[in-house]
């Protein structure tokens, strides 16, 4: 395992490594680092926790010359809720060099203040959204891009899925000519590769790979919504678990509304987190989020990028997401630590492709549901429920294949009367229903008799 100091870095990038109270580099770390240094490409592959932030920071730290008043780097993110979580990891990089402005563009801040401050001064480094990037450097040309020369794209599946990539092409076409670029993503759809193939040249891809490809510490069970709405099978499951924390997961903000709203009507504590949300409110939900006020969190896959908690003991995936490795990820945000969760994915008919696929892929799913006498198992998704005629003839098809390792005298004329016995009960079973059937019918002719 190597160290910081075999990357052999200045004394305010050391000070910044000391300032995180870092002891060593982590494996995106280990990789990323060196090869941006080298002024490399890089593409890196990693879920959220890994460091993959200051897998970045770090370099940027380091090959960034403060004695510039030109912004050298732009770090960007697709919502304003991660932007800010970079930008306040990246602000010890001025605790550790008060000589280096790094700075915050995205949507809700005042952007007259943000043109008159660029005005005055360019910063470093400057982090934001895509769209407010383009519009402060193309669009009212007070943020000046032109030369600088390290571009960073966090979250890049997402900036891809969100439509973003667009407002990055702009402005990245119009920085230097020598343009290094990094890549960071949790997956790497086909759709993003044409990007990155045109700005970056023989980019180094690094994958770091979890341990286990899905956490056996995770539970995933699956519940059937039949006709009901998600909010109401949720509602019907609440009792059945105490969660320190639930993530819940809607694939869409209408429904992660709708979602929010019923728990609200219930009196629960839930904090909601989408793009819909006016800045006030998002503010609010990030907020309560870092102080852990509220036991339900309901979230899109975008807006739960910002949030990082160790706290989640249980997760709802409402449905399943398009890109099915975000259900891995849906799932993954419990279980932190060496603490164990659980998954309770709510599904519809049209969700069989995805429930098969996972299975395929190794994912182990319970199936059941909550009543008011409690947790009921269901039959294995996919099996078949057996008639009455179809369990007799298993209970006889195990006798039949049953394995003697040592053949006993008389075996075979006891697997007969075992056979017979279960033919047995079958008959007693069918003469006992058709009693009941004539007593009941017997029954109903008298009382018509009774009252004619």
């Amino acid at each position: 395992m190597k160290q910081f100091e075999d990357f052999h870095l200045h004394q305010n990038t050391m000070k910044l490594i000391r300032l995180n109270q870092f002891k060593q580099p982590t494996p995106i770390q280990e990789e990323v680092i060196p090869a941006m240094l080298k002024h490399k490409d890089v593409i890196g592959l990693s879920k959220t926790g890994t460091g993959k932030t200051h897998a970045y920071l770090i370099p940027l730290m380091e090959l960034c010359d403060t004695s510039s008043d030109e912004v050298q780097a732009v770090i960007t993110a697709p919502t304003r809720e991660l932007a800010a979580q970079i930008y306040e990891k990246a602000r010890l990089m001025q605790e550790a060099d008060p000589a280096m402005r790094v700075r915050l563009y995205v949507g809700g801040k005042d952007r007259d203040k943000d043109i008159r401050q660029l005005k005055a001064s360019q910063p470093h480094i400057a982090i934001g959204t895509p769209g407010r990037i383009k519009d402060l450097f193309l669009d009212e040309g007070a943020l000046r891009l032109d030369r600088a020369k390290l571009l960073v794209v966090d979250e890049a599946d997402m900036t891809l899925e969100y439509g973003f990539l667009n407002e990055i092409d702009a402005f990245a076409g119009r920085m230097s000519e020598d343009l290094q670029m990094a890549a960071f993503s949790a997956t790497m759809p086909e759709q993003l590769k044409p990007f990155l193939k045109k700005y970056m040249s023989a980019p180094r891809t690094f994958r770091i790979e979890e341990e286990e490809r899905f956490n056996p510490d995770i539970t995933h069970v699956l519940v059937p919504c039949y006709h009901y709405s998600y909010s109401e099978v949720i509602r019907s499951l609440l009792p059945g678990f105490q969660p320190y924390v639930c993530l819940i997961f809607a694939n869409t903000r209408e429904i992660a509304h709708e979602i929010a709203e019923d728990l609200r009507a219930m009196k629960l504590p839930v904090t909601e987190l989408h793009g819909d949300l006016e800045s006030r409110k998002r503010k609010q939900a990030m907020k309560e989020l870092a102080l852990g006020i509220n036991s339900y969190v309901v979230a899109t896959d975008l807006a739960a990028r910002g949030i990082d908690l160790d706290t989640v003991t249980h997760i709802i995936s409402c449905g399943f997401p398009e890109d099915l490795e975000f259900y891995i990820h849906r799932a993954g945000r419990t279980a932190r630590a060496g603490s164990t969760g659980i998954c309770f994915a709510l599904y519809k008919e049209s969700d069989d492709a995805s429930i098969r696929s996972l299975m395929k892929q190794g994912i182990r799913f319970e199936h059941r549901r909550y009543r008011k006498t409690g947790w009921q198992d269901l039959h294995p998704y996919g099996q078949k429920r057996l008639k009455k005629d179809d369990e007799i003839e298993k209970q006889i098809s195990m006798i039949m294949t049953k394995k003697n390792t040592k053949v006993k005298p008389g075996y075979k004329k006891k697997r007969a009367a075992e056979i017979d016995r279960i033919h047995r009960k079958k008959k007693r079973e069918f003469i006992r229903s058709k009693i009941k059937e004539e007593k009941l019918a017997r029954y109903k002719e008298k009382s018509r008799e009774k009252q004619g």
